[in-house]
This record gives C-alpha cells, sequence and structure tokens, in this order.
C-alpha cells in the first residue's frame, strides 16, 4: 500500500469520526444517544485496530 493511499484512508477514517462525534452531540434523545455511543466506540476500536495494522505496513516499507 503506497504511503497516499494509506494517508487517504487516515484522512477518511478521521472524517467519518468526526461526523459521528458531531451527531453524537447534536442527539436529543438518551437512549439514540446510548446506541450512538455504542456505535462510536465500536468504530474507535475499529479505528484503532486499522491503524495498528497501517502502522505496521508502514514499518514494513520503511524496511
Amino acid at each position: 500500500m503506497s504511503e497516499a493511499r494509506i494517508t487517504t484512508a487516515i484522512d477518511r477514517i478521521e472524517k467519518a469520526l468526526a461526523r459521528i462525534e458531531t451527531q453524537a452531540a447534536l442527539s436529543r434523545s438518551p437512549s439514540a444517544s446510548a446506541a450512538l455511543v455504542q456505535k462510536h466506540e465500536t468504530l474507535r476500536e475499529q479505528v484503532t485496530a486499522s491503524l495498528a495494522e497501517l502502522d505496521t505496513l508502514i514499518a514494513g516499507l520503511e524496511r
């Protein structure tokens, strides 16, 4: 995976997180908010795993 593609992927992930955080802040329903918080946490865990994988790929490219 090229460095440009990695950067693009990270940018897309960060934009998705920003959209989720915005919607979480705007949510008025407690039950909807709780569901969104859970969804956000799940996404955050997936992003963390993806970033770790990207770090591994980048480290492999630097060798």
